[in-house]
């Protein structure tokens, strides 16, 4: 079965892991601070911590800028569970908002009329990688005296107006779980301009001790085995294995967005005719691309789904729209072009490893299910 993604990694990574391996140091150490540093220089960006998860960053994010009970984050209900948990886990109220149903991004007109006083921040997603409007939401941040805690997990690479995301704004959260456009195994980083607030997540991530061991037996200073708890914290920190896994990563960051840029593109000339099948609106040329998402119309999408299956084609859903999940259930309002949307996405095979066969094969299957059903059920 073709899988819809799946991590490129080899010799090099391990290359990078028995490195860490030969220091004996296999926790928060040196190799993480090269990693930051790689992350720093890519981004152009002032403060980067890294972390063990994407999900973790966002709760140090939140966190650092004071969210907590009885305040509201606007954020789109289709994205990956983990960006309301985050919400949640604060004791802040999620505000479920609308997307565009042409790019799956957050929805800025809808968003805007979901501010109240006591609106904190408003998360927007770069859904696939594509850039949202960020020269629109950083305004409504400032107009209302808001926070935008960008959800960069799908966008590491990705570019809005000639900058890197990440490289502007007020906090940006990347994820480097096993699948996303660069994988630590797992690791995320908390991208930031602002000093006071860096510091406080490097202390946040470590359980809110002031000084890292790496750094306190480093110097073998007096008392080196001293350290002061400031705040309080979490055990977030990424470990030397992982961060040597994303430096080996880097080196092909580039090579990986070419080629599944070229897949999309292909995709794209191949899927955008057929019937029943709508695409969604791309930026290639400023995009690195995480997935790649098509809307199955009709009410045919679990029958797309079973048809490639039978062609050996995987396929997924990303993701379930969140206010119709159980946990959610109190923040639920209907948000009618979400529920739409979620029951006609489709995520398709994309990675850097699939071969010019294997996207004949998803173009193939994809031709041969809309042909099926144009026939059975024919569509104006």
């Amino acid at each position: 079965m073709l899988p819809t993604s799946r991590p490129s990694i080899g010799e090099e990574e391990l290359k990078e892991i028995k490195k860490v391996f030969d220091t004996g140091w296999l926790g928060l150490g040196a190799t993480v601070y090269e990693f930051e540093n790689k992350i720093k220089e890519y981004l152009n960006a002032e403060h980067v911590i890294a972390v063990n998860t994407g999900t973790s960053a966002l709760h140090l994010a939140l966190d650092a800028v004071g969210i907590k009970e009885g305040d509201e984050v606007i954020v789109p209900s289709l994205t990956f569970c983990a960006s309301i948990q985050v919400i949640t886990a604060l004791k802040a109220s999620p505000v479920f908002c609308e997307i565009n149903p042409k790019t799956l991004n957050i929805d800025i007109e809808d968003a805007k009329q979901r501010i109240t006083s006591k609106t904190k921040a408003i998360m927007p997603v770069h859904y696939c990688g594509n850039a949202c409007d960020m020269d629109a939401l950083l305004d409504i941040g400032r107009k209302h005296k808001i926070f935008v805690i960008e959800d960069a997990a799908h966008a590491f690479g990705s570019s809005y107006k000639g900058k890197k995301i990440g490289s502007f704004g007020d906090i940006t959260c990347f994820s480097f779980d096993p699948i996303k456009n660069i994988t630590c195994g797992e690791g995320g980083a908390v991208v930031l301009s602002n000093s006071d607030r860096a510091e406080e997540i490097r202390k946040k991530r470590l359980l809110g001790i002031d000084k890292d061991a790496w750094h306190r037996y480093k110097g073998q200073r007096k008392r080196s085995w001293f350290y002061d708890v400031t705040t309080q914290g979490y055990r977030y920190h990424m470990s030397n294995f992982n961060a040597a896994i994303g430096l080996a990563q880097f080196a092909k960051l580039d090579l990986f967005i070419e080629r599944k840029r070229s897949i999309i593109k292909r995709y794209n000339e191949q899927l955008r005719n057929l019937e029943g099948v709508q695409l969604l609106e791309w930026a290639l040329n400023r995009v690195a691309p995480f997935s790649y998402i098509v809307r199955i119309l009709g009410d045919k999408r679990d029958e797309a789904m079973d048809f490639l299956k039978e062609k050996g084609v995987g396929s997924g859903i990303h993701y379930i729209a969140n206010h119709i999940q159980p946990y959610f259930q109190k923040y639920n309002k209907p948000l009618p072009v979400t529920e739409k949307v979620c029951n006609e996405i489709l995520t398709l095979p994309l990675y850097y490893d699939m071969s010019d066969d294997d996207v004949d094969l998803v173009i193939k299957s994809m031709t041969e299910f809309s042909k099926k059903v144009t026939v059975n059920e024919p569509q104006g």
